[in-house]
C-alpha cells in the first residue's frame, strides 16, 4: 500500500514535468479502461538493460522509429538487470504517467512485482526478448495470464538459438568449447544454456569417437570488462580450448571477450560464436575473430510496442485469462556474404518502413504475430524492392 501511494503522489506532481505533453486526460481515460485515440497523448515506456550497448541502442532505434511513425512518446529506463532496479523501473515509468510499458526484465520472480504496479496503477504491460516459463514459475505465469493489463511476450527460441550455434561450431571442426554466461538467473541465458547441451548431447550420443567438451560457464555480467576475465578464465584452464560462446548479455560480454582472445594471440586458434551482432561483425568474419552469430533480433521490442499500443487504442481488448505469445526468428550469419545480406537490409535501414509500422496498428494480434514470425533476411529484401518498385512507379 505504501508503494501505491508514493507512486500516486508522484504523479500528482509530475503533471508540470515529466508527464508534460502526456496529457492528464489521457492518463485518466487509460486508467478508467477507455481507449486513447489522440496519439500524441500516448506515452510506451520501454525498461530495457542498456538502451546505449550493442543490442539495446538498435532497439531503442526500432522503438524511436515506431513513435515517430505514429505520433506518440517514448521513456526509455536503463536498469542493468539489476532485479531492484528492474522492478523499480516500472514503478518510475507508471509514475510517468506511460500507458503502457514493455519490459525485458532479468528473472521470472521480477514480473511478480512489475504485473501487480501495472495491475494498481492500469497500465498495460509487454515482454519483449523473455516469456515467463509456464512449468518452472507457475504461479507467476498464472497471475500475468489473469491479469487484465498483461498483454504477452514477445520472445525467440533459445534453446533451438543454443543448438543452432554449437553446431556451427561442430561444423567447423570445434570440439573443446568454453561457455561465457551473463547473469545466473537470467532467463534467456539459461535457455540458451539448455541448448548448447542438447546440442553437445545430440552430438556426443551419434558420434561416440569424437566427442565434444562443452565447459561450465563462467560469468560475466553485462561489461565488456567480465567478458574479457571470463575469457581468460577459460584460456587459462584449458590450453586445448579450441572455440569460446560468449552467450549474450548486449554485445559487451562478447567484445571483451574477443579482445581478451587477440590479446593472447589465439584468434586464429579459437573461434567465437554468439548472440547478439557487433557493429563491425562483417568485418570479424573477414578475420577470424568471429566464427558467426545468431541476430537481428532488435525487431523483438517493435513487436512488444505494438501490442502495448494497440491496447492502450483500444485495438486489443479482454486479456485477462490469457496468455498471449509472439516467437520472433533469429537471423543466422557465418560468413562475410551471409553478413552482407544482414547489413543492407537491417543496418543500412531498418526492416520495416513507416508505413508498414503504421499498418501494424490496424493488425489484428494474430496478423501481428504472423507478422513477426515471417521475418528474414529474404522477407526483408522483398518488401524492400516492393517498396523500391513503388517508388519508381
Amino acid at each position: 500500500m505504501k508503494r501505491r501511494v508514493i507512486s500516486a503522489l508522484l504523479c500528482a506532481t509530475m503533471v508540470g514535468s515529466m508527464l508534460a505533453g502526456c496529457g492528464a486526460g489521457a492518463k485518466k481515460d487509460a486508467a478508467a479502461g477507455g481507449a486513447v485515440t489522440d496519439a500524441s497523448k500516448i506515452k510506451i515506456g520501454v525498461s530495457i538493460w542498456s538502451s546505449t550497448d550493442v543490442l539495446g541502442k538498435s532497439c531503442k532505434l526500432i522503438c524511436d522509429q515506431a513513435a515517430k511513425a505514429l505520433g506518440c512518446q517514448v521513456q526509455y529506463v536503463d536498469q542493468g538487470h539489476v532485479s531492484e532496479k528492474v522492478t523499480a523501473s516500472v514503478e518510475q515509468l507508471c509514475a510517468a504517467g506511460c500507458q503502457g510499458i514493455i519490459i525485458c526484465n532479468s528473472s521470472d520472480t521480477e514480473m511478480t512485482s512489475a504485473i501487480k504496479t501495472c495491475n494498481d496503477n492500469k497500465v498495460y504491460l509487454a515482454q519483449f526478448f523473455r516469456i515467463i516459463s509456464k512449468d518452472d514459475s507457475a504461479d507467476i505465469y498464472k497471475a500475468a495470464t489473469d491479469s487484465p493489463y498483461y498483454l504477452g511476450a514477445v520472445h525467440e527460441n533459445e534453446v533451438e538459438n543454443g543448438q543452432k550455434l554449437v553446431q556451427m561450431l561442430i561444423d567447423k571442426g570445434d570440439r573443446d568449447i568454453g561457455l561465457i554466461g551473463w547473469e545466473q538467473g537470467d532467463a534467456t541465458w539459461l535457455g540458451r544454456w539448455k541448448g548448447y547441451q542438447a546440442g553437445v548431447k545430440a552430438w556426443n550420443d551419434a558420434n561416440p569417437d569424437d566427442q565434444v567438451k562443452l565447459s561450465e560457464p563462467q560469468y560475466a555480467g553485462t561489461s565488456s570488462d567480465g567478458g574479457s576475465k571470463a575469457a581468460e578464465a577459460l584460456m587459462s584452464a584449458d590450453p586445448n580450448l579450441d572455440a569460446i560462446i560468449p552467450a549474450g548479455g548486449g554485445g559487451d560480454p562478447l567484445m571483451g571477450a574477443i579482445a581478451a582472445i587477440e590479446r593472447a594471440g589465439k584468434t586464429q586458434d579459437i573461434d567465437v560464436v554468439s548472440t547478439d551482432f557487433l557493429d563491425d561483425l562483417g568485418e570479424r568474419l573477414e578475420n577470424g575473430s568471429m566464427a558467426g552469430e545468431s541476430g537481428g533480433h532488435y525487431c523483438d521490442p517493435l513487436f512488444a510496442f505494438m501490442m502495448v499500443y494497440n491496447a492502450v487504442t483500444g485495438k486489443y481488448k479482454d486479456f485477462a485469462g490469457k496468455f498471449n505469445e509472439i516467437e520472433f526468428p533469429y537471423l543466422y550469419v557465418s560468413s562475410p556474404d551471409d553478413y552482407a545480406q544482414y547489413e543492407k537490409y537491417f543496418v543500412d535501414q531498418t526492416p520495416y518502413t513507416d508505413d508498414e509500422i503504421k499498418a501494424m496498428a490496424d493488425m489484428s494480434f494474430e496478423d501481428l504475430a504472423a507478422t513477426a514470425g515471417k521475418l528474414s533476411i529474404e522477407d526483408a529484401a522483398q518488401r524492400a524492392g516492393g517498396a523500391a518498385a513503388s517508388t519508381a512507379a
